[in-house]
């Protein structure tokens, strides 16, 4: 029975979900109405040691498809020693504007912001992502929707060389996917943090410690009855990353679904008009580590042949995601063993992030390694 239960679980939230959830985003999709518009924004970008990104970045706002008069251009720098500083003031007769705290967290940055912001959206971008030249005009144009409170753009991941590069970038088509489907049927419970806007009078400070700022910020406009959207016009580029790096990354992103999670306890309630979506997407990811768990010692307790079938495959998936550390990039099998160890690897960081209040916040925060020109274009 616990062998079934787990099993079940384990379909269900790679398989059985996304199949809903295709069915429910064909039979009930509720399209958001989009016209060309012009409000005042406000572009919040915090950053901390991004000397080597910064150059790029603001040529990328700059160059923003937009009405310039009507922008605010706010670069919080969070305690930045390597130059950023330097480099921001650099653009400031062309309106960019320096705000430099000392070292307090992305939060603490993302708030100064918010207190020196004047725009009616704000749009919040990261360093490292450059930006298409209609993103910002495509996000504003949501907001002609009143039932609209926040607009996430698409990250696009521009291609890996290696297989594993290439497997973090299914990983993230397949999340985009689930994205797409959800808005399409009332909301995304979270924004692509390198590339979201909303309402700013929905936006409401963060806690000093908060962790996903792209997910606690939009669900200030959900619960107070907004949707949140996802705009696939509105598009970021972003160098691939290592499995090493988006373990890291996913740890921190699941850890604070964790503590979004404590801080929401009405996500899972069925007051939440996303409940099953969140309970299904969201929560199920954290618990799908623990149920594989459950599986393969449940394997040691069913009988005669199934107990052979089942750690038989348990045997050659180990196997694999060992293999995968030694073949070499070309190898045929390569194929099989790649996908292997990124889906491991994505549950160990599931695994993990169950003790986030016991991991250094050095850990959540590290810089993430990508595979990109020493000079970025």
């Amino acid at each position: 029975m616990v062998f079934v239960l787990s099993a079940t679980f384990v379909l269900y939230v790679l398989f059985g979900y996304p199949a809903l959830l295709a069915i429910l985003a064909r039979r009930r999709a509720r399209p958001f109405q989009k016209r060309p518009q012009t409000k005042t924004v406000s572009i919040l970008l915090p950053v901390h040691d991004g000397a080597a990104w910064i150059h790029q970045k603001l040529r990328s706002i700059l160059a923003l498809d937009y009405p310039r008069e009507l922008v605010q251009v706010l670069v919080i720098s969070d305690g930045s020693e390597d130059g950023t500083d330097e480099a921001v003031r650099g653009f400031a007769s062309q309106g960019v504007e320096l705000i430099s705290i000392l070292r307090s967290g992305k939060a603490t940055a993302l708030n100064e912001g918010l207190r020196r912001a004047t725009g009616e959206i704000l749009f919040f971008t990261d360093v490292r992502q450059k930006l298409d030249p209609a993103s910002l005009r495509n996000l504003v144009s949501c907001f002609a929707d009143p039932q609209v409170g926040a607009a996430s753009g698409e990250l696009i991941i521009l291609r890996g060389g290696t297989q594993e590069e290439a497997n973090v970038g299914a990983y993230w088509r397949y999340e985009k996917w689930i994205r797409r489907h959800l808005s399409s049927i009332d909301s995304v419970l979270g924004a692509t943090g390198c590339i979201y806007a909303m309402r700013a009078r929905l936006a409401a400070p963060l806690a000093a410690d908060t962790i996903l700022d792209d997910v606690d910020l939009p669900l200030g406009a959900f619960f107070q009855g907004y949707r949140v959207i996802l705009d696939e016009s509105a598009r970021a580029y972003d160098y691939p990353t290592s499995l090493d790096s988006e373990f890291r990354r996913k740890v921190r992103t699941l850890a604070g679904v964790y503590q979004t999670i404590a801080r929401h306890p009405e996500l899972l309630r069925a007051r939440n008009r996303m409940w099953v979506h969140f309970v299904s997407h969201k929560l199920g990811r954290l618990l799908l580590p623990w149920a594989l768990l459950l599986v393969l010692a449940a394997s040691f307790g069913l009988p005669g042949i199934w107990r052979s079938i089942a750690l038989s495959a348990h045997t050659a998936f180990y196997a694999l995601v060992v293999l995968d550390l030694i073949l070499p990039e070309r190898f045929l099998l390569k194929r099989l063993s790649s996908p292997a160890r990124t889906f491991f690897v994505l549950m160990a960081a599931a695994f993990c992030a169950a003790f986030f209040p016991l991991l250094p916040r050095r850990m959540l925060w590290r810089t993430t390694k990508v595979n990109a020109p020493q000079k970025p274009a």
